[in-house]
């Protein structure tokens, strides 16, 4: 995100390179930094004759060199933006003679999404010296959280550590997912207000109390009567909560637990850090670990991946997933 914001910074500031050259696998960065580029590079009379937008999947690379080669009109620079340049994969080294020696008159933005180009090549040699080589990185579960922080609080919001755990939940690491939900949350929330768990669940739906966050806090709590209650409405509901996901995230959880146990160090500053978890998540961890000794936890990891397995048609016998998630909970708790 700070690199982002340099990035922006320059471009804000004129110091504007000749190529753009967007790549990785997070598409979230790729499109806010193109779109930045789209709305504020050109005054909007400029536009009409000096902004080009392309796609990959209807261009070639000489096309794009030959609209980049082109000369602004009544303007400093123009500015050619390919979007979907993923589908010129094959070809896209032919773009190396053009960074070479770009048209400073142009600004060349190229979107290349979920893949990176090879850096020993010689396109990649060419951006690097004197362009923009910007690579969007997907971030870690564990990252995302953090994440949303971040990204609120600009704006004037802060969000409970148990709803920005309910987003990560539900939405997976898509932060172009996450950050659609806050901006409806921002539309009818005043600022400075927290983000509770309450309002995630009244506006965008997602339930409070019965999730796979609440299932991982009770059965490390031990608690036998709140978990089977939570199983029992996933059995009810298993297209909102697909087994695979519980069986997934509860091997993290547990993986976890067991890098845990093997700590010199378990104060809670120290767990945080080595597990990677919001420091406000870490008693729970530590309360898991006392009710699940070493042994037990090793115990758990193997029946999961013996779940896993079964949960993916594999040796069930055509067992309803909501039976094996209930069957899952006795092997674990009991």
């Amino acid at each position: 995100m700070d690199e982002v914001k340099q990035l922006v910074a320059d471009i804000k500031n004129g110091k504007l390179k000749p190529i753009y050259f967007l790549m990785g696998e997070e598409p979230y960065y790729i499109d806010k930094i193109s779109d930045f580029i789209e709305d504020n590079m050109l005054s909007e009379e400029e536009k009409g004759f000096n902004q080009m937008v392309l796609y990959g999947r209807d261009v070639t690379i000489e096309d794009i060199v030959s609209n980049a080669k082109r000369y602004p009109m009544m303007a400093e620079r123009q500015v050619v933006i390919v979007k979907e340049a993923q589908d010129l994969s094959r070809t896209i080294e032919k773009l190396a003679s053009y960074a070479e020696n770009p048209q400073p008159t142009t600004v060349l933005v190229i979107n290349y999404k979920y893949k990176k180009i090879d850096k020993r090549k010689a396109l990649y040699k060419s951006l690097k010296k004197d362009n923009v080589v910007f690579e969007s990185k997907k971030l870690y579960e564990n990252q995302v959280a953090e994440w949303i922080r971040r990204t609120l609080s600009p704006k004037g919001y802060t969000i409970a550590p148990k709803a920005a755990q309910m987003l990560v939940e539900f939405l997976g690491t898509d932060l172009s997912k996450i950050n659609n939900e806050l901006e409806k949350l921002q539309l009818i929330i005043k600022k400075d207000t927290q983000i509770t768990p309450e309002l995630i669940e009244e506006n965008i739906g997602i339930s409070k109390d019965y999730n796979n966050f609440e299932l991982r806090k009770a059965i490390g709590d031990r608690d036998h009567l709140k978990a089977y209650k939570i199983v029992n409405y996933f059995a009810d509901n298993p297209k909102d909560n697909p087994m695979v996901v519980t069986v997934s995230l509860l091997f993290s959880f547990f993986s976890q637990l067991l890098h845990l146990h093997g700590l010199h160090d378990k104060s809670p500053r120290a767990v945080a850090s080595s597990l990677k978890v919001n420091p406000y998540f870490v008693n729970e961890y530590l309360t898991a670990a006392r009710n699940y000794p070493m042994k037990k936890v090793s115990s758990v990891i193997a029946t999961l991946r013996e779940f896993d397995v079964k949960s993916k048609g594999v040796g069930s016998n055509a067992v309803p997933q909501g039976d094996l998630l209930k069957e899952l909970m006795v092997r674990i708790l009991n």
